[in-house]
């Protein structure tokens, strides 16, 4: 990480890069309006410090310490950015460190892109080293987990520290994760403040280290209170390392269209093609049954109580329901009112969900998910998914994020303003400074009536 420099990135890369970019600022900009976003942006107001990066729709400048933890919280805030098949959010974190560091820093758009590239590589190959399945099966929030290295990497490359430097950073880092997926059991907010920790637990370790303040250079592998142990049974070490430098796992991130947990986007996408496929309407179908990995059905396929939005946002059993009911799972579909409207509640109750052999064998690799519908004249319709629309199989092109990030960030700060930021981003890597991009940030004003969605949520 330490001897990465903008010209090692590859086109294509930079290009995912760019997406990632733009994916995030829309899902943060959307995250602002949502309760726990505007919590924590007054919580980083409070703590604030020395005025180094911007506070995104504060108007404030704060230090890049607390900015990222409004910055991070704020681009989970609703479920909806990218992920990977290491079961981690890297945007969430690397994008805000990076910006929190380049105002700090003055820094150029080409070490931001090297920066991204540093913590997306660390994030997916911590992830895979600690074996992400068997990690999540022990009820560890990955993204929280390895979110910290990500956010030390990042942080590392934006402050051009050395190589032991960095390694005490990641040392730091690691001994500061955090995150258990206890969320679902009643819906509580921790899932969106996971992100915005880690990269505040990054970013003060990238500075320590800095300083001089030593981290455990073993923090991976040791045999006594390494991270990999900690967190599986299994972990994989050699995958830290495997193919560094020739592959680049910033290529592999996936990008939602739905607005919800991406472990169940294939099922929505079989549900969507059988109904679309076949003309059917809700009425004309009996049975519903959503097969998944073992890791899937533990995570998201528990009965469905219709008692909070992250709850529905994490719901096998109602992101099929739903999209069965509208034909999308999106905004509009994770509003207090539609997660409650009792023809989905009982469609969602009637969801069977099991275990499929060859699905689960696949999993994590193959993020496959299979629906069958057995119709009133008799039919059983079956449709398995393997890339569902948004992984790097069935990518989603620059156009699309785009799209994506016009109708969340114009709900959530209008479209004149939400057309400033886009153009800013997509010019970012190329640019002298992030001055302008963060300006825009700092300056955003969301919406009293932002969206129904994000402020009843």
């Amino acid at each position: 990480m330490a001897g990465l420099r903008p010209g090692d990135v590859p086109k294509g890369t930079r290009a995912v890069l760019g997406k990632a970019l733009v994916d995030a600022l829309g899902c943060g900009l959307y995250g602002l309006a949502t309760p726990w976003g505007r919590i924590m942006a007054g919580f980083a107001r409070e703590l604030q410090g020395p005025a180094e990066a911007a506070l995104w729709g504060g108007g404030v400048r704060i230090s890049a310490v607390n900015s990222v933890l409004a910055g991070g919280t704020a681009i989970h805030g609703f479920d909806f950015d990218d992920h990977s098949r290491a079961k981690i959010h890297p945007g969430a974190l690397v994008v805000p460190v990076a910006l929190a560091l380049a105002e700090r820093q003055r820094s150029r758009g080409e070490v931001i892109l090297a920066a991204m590239a540093a913590g997306y590589e660390t994030m997916n190959r911590v992830s895979q080293a600690a074996n992400p399945g068997r990690a999540r099966m022990r009820g560890w929030h990955l993204t929280g987990t390895t979110g910290t290295l990500a956010a030390a990497a990042t942080a590392s490359v934006m402050l051009g520290l050395d190589a032991d430097t960095t390694a005490s950073a990641l040392g730091l880092a690691g001994t500061q994760s955090a995150g258990t997926w206890a969320f679902t059991a009643d819906g509580g907010m921790s899932k969106r403040m996971h992100p915005g920790r880690s990269a505040q637990a990054g970013v003060m370790a990238a500075l320590l280290a800095q300083r001089g303040f030593a981290g455990p250079h073993y923090i991976l592998e040791a045999e006594d209170g390494g991270l990999l142990f900690g967190m599986s049974d299994t972990p994989r070490p050699e995958k830290l390392t495997e193919e560094l430098g020739s592959r680049w796992h910033a290529d592999e991130t996936c990008f939602k269209p739905h607005a919800c947990c991406g472990s169940n986007h294939a099922c929505i996408d079989a549900a969507l093609a059988l109904m679309r496929e076949h003309g059917l309407q809700v009425a004309d179908v009996t049975r519903v049954v959503a097969g998944v990995a073992s890791v899937v059905e533990t995570q998201t396929g528990f009965e469905y109580r219709a008692d909070s939005v992250l709850n529905a946002q994490m719901s096998l059993r109602y992101n099929v329901a739903v999209a069965m009911y509208d034909g999308q799972a999106y905004l509009e579909q994770f509003t207090p009112e539609r997660i409650v409207e009792p023809g989905v509640v009982a469609l969602a109750r009637r969801v069977e969900v099991e275990i499929d052999p060859q699905i689960d064998r696949a999993y994590p690799e193959i993020y496959g998910g299979k629906v069958t519908l057995v119709t009133r004249d008799g039919r059983t319709l079956s449709k398995q998914v393997d890339y569902s629309r948004g992984m790097p199989e069935n990518p989603m092109g620059h156009d699309e994020i785009e799209r994506k990030f016009l109708s969340l960030a114009s709900a959530a700060v209008g479209a004149e303003h939400a057309r400033r930021v886009l153009a800013a981003a997509n010019a970012l890597f190329d640019s002298a400074s992030a001055e302008p991009l963060a300006r825009l940030m700092m300056q955003a004003e969301v919406r009293s009536g932002a969206s129904a969605t994000a402020q009843a949520a």
